[in-house]
C-alpha cells in the first residue's frame, strides 16, 4: 500500500544546529506511526516540517502524491492535512458545536458565499454533528469550550480537526495532562479514528504509545536512531539505552 504522506530525508537547522537530520517518514491509512524521544529530540519540529509551519532546509514532503515542500500551513490543511498542538487550539467562549461547526465551515463551499448565512450549511451542520458524535461529546455540544475538561478540550479540538475532513493527522501529544480515565478515552477515540485517517503521534506516555502504534520511530539529537514494528524497537538496546530505560 502506497503512503499517504511521504517525508524524504528532511533536514531543519537553525544557525548550526540540526534539529531534524535525514528524516524520512511514512504514514499509511489505517495506521498509527508514533514518533518517540527524549525533549529536544526534534519531534515537534519535525510535526512543524510535514504541517508546513516550518519549511525544510532540505528534503521533500508529499501528501497523496502531491510534492507539498514548502506550501504553506492553509494550503497543506487544504489538501488533506490536519493537526493538534501540544497546547489546545480552540475558541474558549464559545460551545462545542461552535467550535466544530467553524471547522467544519472552513471546507464547505458555502463557507465563500459572502451573501449566504454561514450559519445555515447543511453540509457544515452535518460534518460537525458527525465529527462531535465520534469524537464522544454528544452529550456536550452545548457546553462552553472553557468549562469542559482538560481531557474533554482535547477531544474538542480532535473533533475540530476531523470537520475539517483530512486523510492524515498530525497529533502533537494529545494525552498531554491527562488522568488515566481521560487518556484511556483518548486512546480509545484514536483507535476508532484510525481506519480511515493515516496517523502520526507524537507522545511521552509509553504506555499508550504501545497500546496504539503500528510503526514506531525513536528520535534522538535530531536524528533517527530505531524505526520499525513496537515491539522490535522496545527491544533495541540502543533506544532502551537513549530513551526506554529497563522499565520498559
Amino acid at each position: 500500500m502506497s503512503a499517504v504522506l511521504q517525508a524524504s530525508k528532511l533536514v531543519k537547522r537553525f544557525g548550526g544546529l540540526a534539529a531534524v537530520n535525514d528524516v524520512s517518514v511514512d504514514l499509511h491509512k489505517g495506521r498509527i506511526h508514533a514518533v518517540i524521544g527524549p525533549n529536544g529530540a526534534g519531534k515537534s519540529t519535525l510535526t512543524n516540517l510535514l504541517s508546513g509551519d516550518l519549511p525544510p532546509t532540505s528534503g521533500s514532503v508529499t501528501l497523496g502524491g502531491v510534492d507539498i515542500t514548502g506550501w504553506s500551513p492553509e494550503k497543506i490543511s487544504r489538501q488533506g492535512l490536519g493537526r493538534s498542538y501540544q497546547k489546545t487550539n480552540i475558541f474558549l467562549p464559545f460551545t462545542v458545536q461552535e467550535n466544530v461547526r467553524l471547522a467544519a465551515q472552513s471546507r464547505a463551499p458555502e463557507a465563500f458565499k459572502i451573501l449566504k448565512n454561514a450559519i445555515k450549511s447543511e453540509a457544515a451542520r452535518a460534518i460537525s454533528t458527525w465529527a462531535i458524535e465520534l469524537s464522544g461529546l454528544k452529550d456536550r455540544v452545548n457546553a462552553i469550550a472553557g468549562t469542559i475538561s482538560h481531557g474533554e478540550q482535547r477531544q474538542l479540538e480532535i473533533a475540530m480537526t476531523l470537520a475539517t475532513q483530512p486523510s492524515v493527522l498530525l497529533l502533537d501529544e494529545p494525552l498531554a495532562g491527562m488522568g488515566v480515565a481521560e487518556a484511556q478515552r483518548m486512546v480509545e477515540l484514536l483507535l476508532k479514528i484510525k481506519a480511515d485517517h493515516a496517523i502520526l503521534l507524537v507522545e511521552h506516555d509509553m504506555d499508550a504509545v504501545f497500546a496504539l502504534a503500528d510503526q514506531l520511530t525513536v528520535m534522538v539529537n535530531g536524528q533517527v536512531i530505531a524505526s520499525g514494528a513496537p515491539a522490535d524497537v522496545r527491544a533495541d538496546a540502543t533506544v532502551q539505552a537513549a530513551y526506554l530505560g529497563e522499565e520498559h
